[in-house]
């Protein structure tokens, strides 16, 4: 019986009923296979006993036989050894041509005879009241000279004895003694499961109910009682390690309660250091705003004007230059503006993705045209190539577009002239991304600038031994990669990047081809660790804003109208109709 068998037997029972149950069995097992081979032992004493009686019968019966007494039994009676009672015996003859009265008379006498023709010395056949022994007769060597001098040898078989003892008294004693083992066997059991169930419960159930009950008030709250057991064996050291269990437990509580105490102080004082944070970001927010409207207003301003020297008809060819290189400057510094602003969304969290539905070869396609002046200046082969089983496109289509546009801008700004640009749109083997590959023959990466170039305001090293990678040699904030990468964050996707300096490099993006947008998700789940500072600053904002009421939204709306009204543009917008 296995583990699992006795542990679905006695099921979800107590401690106390499987001791007693488990102590029970084997006891009672113990002591029926005890007194039972014990029984067994004793009838095959009895009948070894009527064997041996047996056995020194036969030379009283022989050396009567050769007497020739007519009435045996008396004198047998003297010549055998005390035990049980002869009921007949009788000598038979092996001889075919011996008489009827000296061969058997029944199938077990004629059983016996061929068992002992076979080489047997003995023979036994036990009814239900009597025990028959049979026993060989073996020619000796006066037997030879006195009577089979001619037809039998030394040795052989010449007569079989046989015993018959009653068993009636032998069973009545048999029965009286099994019936004495029996009771003892059940007051034993008796005294045995008493004294088990003693044992059981009070020397083992009792004290672990008492650990059971002191645990039970200690789970409720009671923290100052003690396990009290004095039994000067394992469950009294056991108490005495709970009680040390408990002494550590009560000692960890207050020193636990002690750092929530100054974690709560700390969360605090971190929630006023958040507040001034986020006053000092939306100031920042707010600086940039204005800022990005005072840049933008005057910079359109020049490039309209520009734009409208550039149709002028008078200018001379270093004229026509100047005003180009106003136009690219002009342009660049509106990216770089522009570039600023996506930073500032992104790290405010103001940036959402609007998914729709379109396709990644019109993107791909738009891109390549935007960019093909700038490869065709620099002699830079600009290829692209979508998988055409590349499904419609679940995603922000615009945040998409800006990817390309700031990993283009950057492999055709580090890819020297004469060199290849490859777009390529690839579905990968789980059939719910893509990934968007750009890979150019450019100057490429370090390996050791590789983990920072995602950076803000960082570029790769141009050069061998360049020192220090903020040193540009090339135009840019050092923005664009890093937007790339919120980007693909916003887009639930990532970018990996595999460059060999001096050989190139491959931007890998990769992204869903479903945008599930989580509406319900908290602001900082990504950040469970700030989740009580951000709570604490929330609560702090939201009692000021419940003090100071924001201006109404039709307001705002309309000082952002009057703040857009430029008479500069106004001016602009005249002039080139004019």
């Amino acid at each position: 019986m296995s583990y699992r068998t006795v542990k679905r037997l006695l099921g979800e029972t107590s401690l106390e009923r499987k001791c007693r149950f488990l102590f029970g069995t084997g006891l009672l097992l113990l002591i029926a296979v005890s007194f039972s081979v014990y029984g067994w032992l004793n009838v095959r004493v009895v009948y070894d006993q009527n064997r041996t009686v047996a056995q020194a019968l036969i030379e009283p019966i022989l050396w009567h036989k050769h007497r020739g007494e007519p009435t045996p039994d008396a004198a047998l009676l003297d010549l055998a050894p005390a035990g049980p009672h002869v009921e007949s015996w009788q000598v038979y003859k092996v001889d075919p041509s011996a008489s009827s009265a000296d061969r058997p008379g029944d199938h077990i006498g004629y059983q016996a005879l061929r068992a002992l023709r076979e080489g047997r010395r003995e023979y036994t056949s036990v009814s239900d009241d009597e025990y028959r022994y049979y026993a060989a007769i073996s020619a000796s060597k006066s037997c030879v000279k006195c009577h089979y001098h001619k037809n039998v040898s030394e040795g052989d078989l010449i007569g079989m004895v046989k015993i018959s003892l009653p068993l009636t008294e032998t069973k009545l004693a048999l029965a009286r003694n099994n019936a004495f083992l029996f009771t003892t066997a059940i007051v034993t059991a008796f005294l045995a499961m008493l004294a088990a169930y003693a044992i059981v419960r009070y020397v083992i159930v009792k004290p672990v109910l008492h650990l059971k009950e002191v645990s039970d008030e200690i789970a409720q709250g009671t923290l100052d009682l003690r396990a009290d057991i004095r039994t000067g064996d394992e469950f009294e050291e056991l108490s005495h390690a709970f009680n040390r269990m408990l002494r550590h437990l009560i000692n960890m509580q207050d020193e636990l309660h002690q750092v929530n105490s100054n974690l709560d102080g700390k969360v605090d004082e971190l929630a006023r250091v958040n507040l001034r944070l986020y006053e000092t970001n939306r100031l920042k927010d707010e600086f940039l705003a204005t800022m990005s409207h005072e840049l933008r207003t005057p910079l359109n301003s020049i490039l309209g004007f520009s734009d409208v020297l550039s149709g002028a008809e008078n200018l001379t060819d270093k004229q026509h230059r100047f005003v180009g290189n106003i136009q690219k400057s002009g342009r660049d510094l509106m990216v770089m503006i522009n570039d600023l602003l996506d930073l500032a969304k992104i790290e405010s969290g103001k940036l959402q993705a609007a998914p729709m539905e379109v396709r990644l070869t019109e993107i791909v396609d738009r891109q390549v045209d935007s960019m093909m002046p700038i490869a065709e200046r620099k002699n830079i082969e600009l290829s692209s190539q979508v998988d055409r089983d590349l499904p419609m496109l679940f995603q922000d289509g615009g945040k998409i577009q800006q990817i390309l546009n700031n990993l283009l801008s950057n492999a055709l700004k580090f890819t020297p002239d004469g060199g290849r640009v490859q777009i390529r749109g690839i579905l990968c083997d789980d059939g719910k991304h893509f990934d968007l590959i750009v890979e150019d023959t450019g100057i490429g990466i370090p390996l050791e600038d590789q983990g920072a170039i995602f950076e803000k305001f960082r570029q790769g090293r141009t050069v061998p031994g360049q020192k220090d990678a903020m040193t540009r040699e090339h135009g840019g904030t050092g923005l664009g990669l890093s937007i790339v990468r919120e980007l693909a964050k916003l887009l639930d996707g990532d970018i990996e990047l595999e460059s060999e300096f001096g050989k190139g490099s491959k931007f890998i993006v990769h992204l869903p081809l479903r945008l599930e947008t989580d509406k319900d998700a908290a602001p900082y789940a990504a950040y469970p660790t700030m989740a009580p500072i951000m709570r604490k600053t929330e609560e702090i904002l939201q009692k000021r804003r419940t003090a100071t009421p924001e201006k109404p939204q039709a307001e705002s709306d309309s000082e952002d109208e009057k703040n857009s009204e430029d008479p500069q543009s106004a001016s602009v917008e005249r002039a080139i109709s004019e």
